[in-house]
């Protein structure tokens, strides 16, 4: 059977070492038990990510049908676009309201955001390739990897309605996980939470479309205009 029509759930009951995706989230936990200086440092703070792609590159040594598993699959590729790009522009201009209006209307201070690494880059640069490239590697990691791990972890319990269950458990836990990374913490401070919604809504519409493609188009499109929403509001 071609891999691009293998059901989500085939492929879910002949998976192997999902149990891999606790290595990013146990690592996420131990960030946040350290002292004030190593929390500080960029190395400890991207610590989670780099064993979230070292947990990823063993779990897809281990499994056969991998692209398919992470929602790549090449012929899906136009249909993510057509569900990521209106996705993208919605979360977008929604995002961008709330940092520049709703937030400031409770006290709350952006200025911060002058001076995060996303910043410092030209805009030529930043739009659209460094923003593309931070969408492709987050949300192999983030939905495409830990995701669907987490699935098929919550999948497979022991407990009663477990597959009814699994999603919600799957998508709630995988989008904390994203919020509280603590590169994400660190950068976007208190607006940090801002990624919990983000990532219910990539995360359900992985799960709907079992599409990356359209996941990392969302994100690259919102990033586009919420960064260009930001920008020239300090200009």
């Amino acid at each position: 059977m071609p891999v691009s029509t293998l059901h989500p759930a085939a492929l879910s009951s002949r998976e192997r070492l999902a149990g891999l995706v606790l290595v990013p989230a146990v690592s996420t936990a131990l960030y946040y038990v350290l002292p004030p200086n190593l929390q500080r440092s960029v190395a400890v703070q991207m610590l989670p990510q780099m064993l979230a792609y070292l947990a990823f590159a063993v779990w897809s040594a281990g499994n056969r049908s991998v692209v398919a598993r992470l929602g790549l699959v090449p012929e899906q590729s136009l249909r993510g676009l057509s569900w990521g790009i209106p996705v993208g522009l919605a979360l977008g201009l929604i995002n961008s309201w709330v940092i520049l209006q709703v937030v400031p209307g409770f006290g709350a201070d952006i200025e911060f955001l002058k001076d995060t690494p996303h910043a410092q880059v030209p805009v030529w640069l930043m739009v659209p390739w460094v923003i593309v490239v931070i969408a492709l590697f987050v949300e192999v990691n983030f939905r495409g990897f830990q995701l669907g791990r987490w699935l098929a972890l919550f999948d497979r319990a022991p407990l009663p309605g477990a597959s009814r269950t699994a999603p919600v458990a799957a998508v709630s836990v995988s989008a904390l996980l994203f919020a509280f990374d603590p590169f994400m913490v660190e950068t976007f401070q208190h607006l940090h939470w801002i990624a919990v919604w983000d990532a219910v809504v990539w995360g359900c519409l992985w799960l709907k479309l079992r599409n990356l493609y359209a996941i990392i188009t969302a994100h690259a499109v919102e990033v586009i205009v919420m960064y260009l929403a930001v920008r020239a509001a300090f200009t």
